[in-house]
């Protein structure tokens, strides 16, 4: 080799190690999203992710929560995750997840759980594992934790005691068709809304009501437009903490456990703070004045109108057998 080549050689060498040797000092740094502020129970199980991350890895490590949706809404943080860009990790509805499985927003459906205590049973088995599996092979997009917790209820704009009154309500429902099928059979008129624009379309006369879990009309101020809170509850929130698959398989292996770690105990509190304080911020809200509980006297006919949509939807997108498990618990 020339001198010249050998001495070029040579300081290329010494560049790549350089350089090697700033990188392996530099903090990984990761990226979160959540669509609300820092006092939404999906931000504080966020952080408590992140806490419990930095704790088990025991390096340096840095996060960047991006909230009120800083960088667009749930949908879109899926949408990147899967993509390996912008979001590395994040709270994101089952719903969002149904291009790579049509079985995830059936872990979220109406009427699929009898109550919390059987909700948790269900997690705690885990029964969903199937799901989260088809997920991370289809979308590569990991559900390490299920946080949620909340059980939904039927905000409007009038009251709705009983099924002759929900008949024809027209209410947002999320994108997954398994929310228009069952408000259909028990007469409601389901129309697809963004959730940011769920306010504006009550304003407007768009529709007349929404559904939602107490932290989302608190936060979203859904009972400026719709204060009546028609007490359904038809369904109990899953929204699993999500970790790109793309940056996971980037990661050192200490790492990589740790985040495994951190997001089953991080859903775990999620769901304990959220089911817990559910109640509360209602009450809270009533005693305010800024909404109205009202008691809806036809839920047990609500469910049985449901159910058969229900188990035909297991079976046509194939988690006939995860609802068989979920009703025997």
């Amino acid at each position: 080799m020339k001198p010249v080549l050998r001495i070029l050689s040579v300081l290329a060498f010494a560049a790549a190690l350089v350089a090697a040797g700033g990188a392996a000092a530099q903090p990984i740094t990761l990226h979160g999203a959540v669509q609300f502020n820092d006092d939404h129970v999906f931000n504080r199980a966020l952080v408590r992710f992140q806490e419990l991350t930095a704790k088990y890895y025991g390096k340096p490590i840095n996060f960047v929560l991006h909230k009120n949706s800083e960088l667009g809404l749930e949908k879109d943080y899926f949408a990147f995750m899967n993509q390996g860009i912008s979001v590395d990790y994040g709270i994101v509805s089952p719903a969002h997840m149904s291009t790579f499985s049509k079985a995830a927003p059936f872990i979220d459906a109406p009427f699929l759980f009898r109550d919390v205590d059987h909700w948790n049973k269900v997690i705690d088995a885990d029964v969903l594992k199937p799901i989260a599996d088809e997920v991370y092979a289809k979308g590569d997009v990991m559900l390490v934790g299920f946080a949620g917790g909340g059980t939904r209820n039927i905000f409007a704009n009038k009251p709705v005691r009983n099924l002759a009154e929900m008949k024809g309500l027209k209410v947002r429902v999320q994108g997954a068709p398994i929310w228009s099928k069952t408000f259909a059979a028990v007469g409601m008129s389901p129309t697809v809304i963004a959730y940011d624009e769920i306010y504006n379309a009550i304003q407007n006369g768009v529709i007349n009501a929404g559904e939602n879990e107490a932290a989302g009309v608190e936060a979203m101020k859904f009972y400026e437009v719709g204060p009546n809170l028609n007490i359904t509850q038809h369904a109990i929130t899953i929204r699993p903490i999500c970790f790109s698959g793309k940056t996971f398989k980037k990661l050192p292996p200490d790492l990589q456990a740790a985040i495994i770690r951190a997001g089953k105990e991080a859903g775990a509190y999620g769901r304990q703070l959220e089911s817990t304080e559910d109640s509360q911020k209602l009450d809270a809200l009533e005693k305010a004045g800024k909404l109205k509980k009202v008691v809806f006297t036809d839920r047990a006919q609500m469910k049985k109108l449901a159910d058969p949509v229900m188990a035909d939807y297991a079976k046509e997108i194939g988690a006939d057998a995860i609802y068989a498990k979920i009703n025997a618990m």
